[in-house]
């Protein structure tokens, strides 16, 4: 099974926009491998003059080192050109150790001339190396594997009373489908769609990941203990945190724990879900859970659906912030009686949606969802049902409590 790339990624409409009214820069991060290169690639092509610096690129990295001058003589700054602007893609800069120093001094200097993009597989923002502040010269967007909604095309955002949802759900393909819950989202195996390749795929990006970044990016020595950590976030996945537990595991302290997953999402290998408590009797305050960005390394069913599920999420609370649609926000709801819901999506600090997923629409509906929609007042509560047939419905509609199809749900998001 090989699937046809017929999908353009869900950013490229925004930043064609963006660029077409802002004069800031955009950094682009995102996991390893998630298509960050390829995507810069194809908006490149809507530039009649562009050009592609890759720090991994050893005649690109002779350029970048010299500075902001040389950049300008080979985007040919100085030439006279039918169209104002020229686009200027910096791949993997934030392996260069002055990249702030340098994205300021030509921004400053050629912000009238160029229009810029920044990709990184590390979060641009965490690994800092000092320098001047970038404030107010650029904009963060962050790109996540493929999803349900991206699969249909039907990513763009359409009015509604939030302005975010997409109220005229469309169904997935069941083949991409499939592919998305047994490859992941990342677009080479979800594209190819096989076994073989995909177990490669995963070896190697691991190895990658836990090794070649970690080494050239951090100063931690101890990649074997580092690798350890990984594994038992890997295990617990949706669990509460025992910063203790990882820490009498694997012999480091518990802030070395902390500054270590730190590193790890930094690099994209899992994310924080954070507990809310506002309005919430007895509400759970300090442990956090953690999801991996590569739901398919799941074995148990349950906790994949549970992650694929976060995973949409966390795409489109980003989207929507980084968009300027809003404050977006993702968390999780329990209390001490250990009443919990999944998640909880928040707009501008008010409760907006609660979802809980099951593998089942056999299930009835959760009683800590109607408890905790009646503790934050969030408009809508979903019980979201993996096994359920697509129906083409507006979930959106529905205030109470409901069981929905996850088909249906996640078309619905970005």
């Amino acid at each position: 099974m090989h699937m046809k790339m017929v999908i353009e990624r869900y950013l490229l409409d925004e930043f064609v926009t963006h660029f077409e009214n802002e004069r800031q820069m955009l950094f682009v991060s995102g996991p390893r491998q998630v298509g960050k290169t390829t995507f810069a690639r194809d908006f490149e092509k809507k530039y009649a003059y562009a050009e592609y610096l890759n720090w991994d690129n050893q005649s690109h990295r002779q350029i970048i080192v010299k500075g902001p001058q040389a950049i300008a003589e080979k985007l040919q700054l100085d030439v006279l050109k039918s169209d104002d602007k020229t686009l200027c893609i910096f791949d993997e800069l934030h392996k260069f150790n002055h990249w702030r120093e340098l994205l300021k001094g030509f921004f400053d200097q050629y912000a009238d001339r160029t229009k810029v993009l920044v990709t990184g597989s590390a979060s641009l923002r965490v690994f800092s190396r000092g320098g001047d502040s970038l404030m107010g010269r650029y904009f963060p967007y962050t790109v996540h594997p493929m999803s349900v909604a991206e699969c249909i095309n039907d990513a763009s955002v359409q009015s509604s009373s939030q302005g975010v949802i997409n109220r005229e759900p469309r169904k997935i393909d069941q083949e991409q489908w499939d592919a998305l819950w047994r490859f992941g989202g990342f677009p080479e195996p979800f594209l190819k769609a096989s076994q073989r390749f995909y177990n490669r795929w995963r070896s190697l990006r691991q190895e990658q990941l836990l090794r070649e970044d970690i080494r050239e990016l951090t100063r931690i020595q101890e990649l074997g203990q580092i690798e350890m950590l990984a594994e038992y976030i890997r295990q617990q996945v949706g669990q509460l945190t025992s910063y203790s537990y990882f820490s009498r595991n694997i012999r480091v302290s518990v802030d070395t724990v902390r500054r270590w997953i730190a590193t790890l999402e930094a690099l994209y290998f899992c994310f924080t879900v954070r507990p809310w408590h506002r309005n919430i009797a007895r509400a759970l305050r300090k442990e956090p859970k953690y999801y991996l960005w590569d739901w398919s390394d799941i074995d148990d069913p349950g906790i994949r659906a549970e992650n694929l599920v976060a995973c949409a999420l966390l795409k489109a609370v980003q989207y929507w912030t980084e968009t300027g649609q809003g404050e977006f926000e993702l968390y999780f709801v329990r209390d001490k009686q250990k009443r919990e819901v999944d998640f909880l999506v928040v707009s501008d600090n008010s409760p907006w949606f609660l979802v809980e997923v099951k593998s089942s629409q056999s299930s009835g509906i959760s009683h800590s969802l109607r408890y905790f929609q009646n503790q934050t007042n969030a408009k809508h509560a979903f019980q979201i049902a993996l096994d359920m047939d697509f129906i083409e419905r507006d979930c959106f509609e529905f205030n109470e409590p409901t069981v929905v199809p996850a088909k249906t749900f996640l078309s619905q998001l970005v």
